[in-house]
């Protein structure tokens, strides 16, 4: 369980070695090049350094990143290749990088043209999304056999409108006949909504019956800009969209054309990703006229290579270790088996740099934890095998890959804690076998069938969860140890370990060793711890009362630690709800006969133990995190710590092999 120790390191150089200053450190990638802002308020270096920095080409680059982006998605999309399960980054070394980009001078041509047939298929969708946006305007007044943009004649006005499908249209028609007999009104269509209208009337009517009109909701509706009947410019459009279809067509297919050029284009990305954060990381750069100054982190273990490089350059350097309250950027370093366990305390949150690593004392808890609510040696063997085959068949890298190790182990653990309780898929391998083949397979429990047998494990749940508990508690009282305070690591966790461990040795000291003296040990033991921590839990306070009264209240924290060990009752509930739910689904399977009978378990068993795997998998995940996180991290662990970031070619596309 380590923190790597880090250096703070300054540097200052010759501005005429910047650029190739950086490049070298962005090789090497293990420096964090910290911001500078907070000098720039200080007096004592305003006066002699600016800010440095190159803000228009960071701009510059950012949009023809976000013009990559754009045309690697839309090569995406028309790419009909095979694609892997997994999205892997390219293996590539410096020097393959540096030619492909050489050889390919013309994939700035190449994006150029993806981005003009993108804005070209652009314009004919927003082309299209007009027009069928007026053929849906239009397809009411299909039976509307009077010219659109005729509105009058010499004498009469013809006006077309909407009326909600509220309005009682026979009782228009009434007041209409009252208001003028010499109005002609045509219901055209109508929906759910409203009724699609025109009428006919004489010029000097018109005012007057809009009037009435206008009561019952009436709106006009204009095509001033189409001649012809409605259906003549619905035929017209369709035509029109026939048109854009085969330009569409057309556009897409260039595309198409373009997809060979997808992976050149990548490696351009990568390139102007690499280029805007040389150009970025000046932000954090303060500078002279003619000097530069750098300040950031270095992990101590990487302090020679560093030193090689500022030596190459002639730059000036100091390193020197974080002051005793000083933060620093964390970086976790554990074993094999752990590391991908960091995941885990990264979903929490890094430790704060006063705290230590929980990982590697995490993490076989996580393991045990995790196969014991699933408890299934088939679900064990899916995560295992599962985990295992994408592994070596994809570089998978990042937190997926490292949550991939963790279900491999949980996997593992699974299987163990199936065969101790003898689940085969539940019962469902042992059911099946009967059901499909009349075969008896000797499969049965080693150590207890938790469904028989619930408070075998309820009690070897509440051990294990106190053995956890009292970890986290010996990992509080170590960093006691180490940062000098003994008597609080004794006070703290040592008399509350005796004042857990005596009232179980004063209640279950008969159960665990027949006739044997560890009631009477327990008793005075939790006699003694009490009062000590009575005595002792106070020592913070100012005065004897206050002393007194705080150490009679903490034995009250005796609650806190019995609700701990409760929460471990759930080791047993997940794994109840993993077999009671696979014997549910060997019962339902099994309840039909002959071959529809056979087909149905097959069928039942395929979908319910996908499923039930899925949930209870889940399940196991989040609930063993929680025990870590609430029960485990409560006694010690303090978070915060801010990852380390170096300054690192940061690509999506490529992965550079060589080391450094």
């Amino acid at each position: 369980m380590t923190i790597v120790n880090m250096n703070k390191v300054n540097i200052i150089g010759l501005d005429s070695i910047k650029t190739e200053l950086i490049k070298r450190i962005m090789d090497l990638g293990v420096i964090e090049v910290s911001s500078q802002d907070p000098k720039l308020t200080d007096p004592e270096w305003i006066s002699y350094v600016k800010k440095d920095g190159n803000e228009d080409e960071v701009f510059s680059l950012d949009v023809k990143i976000s013009q990559v982006n754009e045309v690697l998605n839309s090569l995406e999309k028309y790419d009909t290749s095979k694609r892997p399960l997994f999205i892997t980054r390219k293996p590539i070394t410096s020097d393959e990088f540096k030619k492909a980009l050489d050889k390919n001078d013309g994939v700035s041509e190449s994006v150029a043209k993806v981005l003009e047939l993108n804005k070209s298929l652009s314009e004919l969708c927003s082309e299209e999304n007009k027009i069928e946006a007026a053929i849906l305007s239009l397809k009411p007044w299909v039976k509307y056999d009077i010219p659109l943009n005729m509105t009058e004649t010499k004498y009469t006005n013809i006006i077309m409108g909407t009326i909600p499908g509220i309005a009682d249209i026979d009782e228009l028609k009434s007041e209409l006949f009252k208001t003028s007999d010499r109005c002609f009104l045509d219901v055209i269509d109508s929906d759910k909504d409203q009724y699609y209208c025109s009428f006919i009337c004489l010029s000097d009517e018109k005012e007057d019956i809009l009037e009435l009109f206008k009561q019952y909701g009436f709106s006009p509706v204009t095509f001033k800009e189409l001649s012809g009947t409605a259906a003549e410019n619905i035929m017209q459009y369709e035509n029109s969209l026939k048109d854009i279809s085969a330009k569409r067509d057309t556009v897409e297919n260039s595309i198409r054309e373009l997809v060979t050029f997808k992976e050149e284009i990548q490696l351009y990305h990568d390139h102007l990703t690499i280029e805007r954060d040389k150009n970025k990381i000046l932000s954090n750069i303060l500078k002279t006229d003619t000097t530069f100054y750098i300040e950031g982190w270095v992990p101590e273990v990487c302090k020679e290579k560093v030193q090689e490089v500022l030596e190459e350059y002639q730059c000036w350097y100091d390193f020197k270790e974080p002051e005793e309250d000083e933060d620093f950027p964390i970086l976790l370093k554990n074993n094999s088996f752990s590391e991908p366990f960091d995941s885990i305390t990264e979903l929490y949150s890094l430790p704060a740099t006063s705290n230590i690593d929980p990982t590697a004392v995490m993490a076989p808890f996580y393991v045990l934890f995790f196969g014991m609510m699933l408890g299934d040696v088939g679900y064990g063997l899916m995560f295992s095998l599962g985990c295992y085959i994408i592994l070596k068949k994809f570089d998978i890298e990042g937190t997926f890959g490292k949550m991939l190790k963790v279900f491999f182990w949980g996997g593992l653990s699974t299987i163990f804690w199936g065969i101790m309780y003898g689940s085969w898929f539940g019962d469902g391998l042992v059911v099946g076998a009967r059901h499909l083949f009349n075969i008896n397979l000797p499969l049965t429990y080693v150590w207890v069938d938790p469904l028989k047998e619930p408070m075998t494990v309820l009690l070897v749940s509440f051990v294990m969860g106190l053995v956890h508990l009292f970890v986290g508690m010996g990992m509080s009282a170590y960093m006691s140890i180490r940062d000098g305070h003994l008597n609080d690591a004794l006070m703290d966790v040592g008399l509350w370990y005796l004042f857990i461990i005596g009232p179980i040795l004063w209640i279950a000291g008969d159960m665990i060793i027949a006739g044997s003296p560890l009631p009477v040990i327990g008793k005075w033991v939790t006699i003694a711890s009490a009062i000590g921590l009575v005595l002792t839990q106070g020592r913070a306070k100012p005065n004897i009362v206050g002393k007194l009264t705080s150490g009679v209240l903490s034995l009250y924290g005796i609650t806190g630690y019995l609700g701990d060990v409760l929460s471990y009752s759930r080791l047993l509930a997940l794994g109840l709800a993993t077999g009671v739910i696979s014997s549910v689904l060997s019962l339902i399977g099994s309840m039909g006969s002959g071959i529809a009978g056979k087909i149905m378990f097959v069928l039942v068993f395929t979908f319910g133990h996908i499923l039930n795997f899925a949930i209870n998998g889940l399940g196991s995940f989040v609930h063993s995190a929680r025990l870590q996180y609430v029960e485990f991290f409560g006694k010690f662990y303090e978070g915060g710590g801010d990852p380390f970031a170096p300054f690192t070619k940061k690509t999506k596309y490529i992965k550079f092999k060589e080391e450094i």
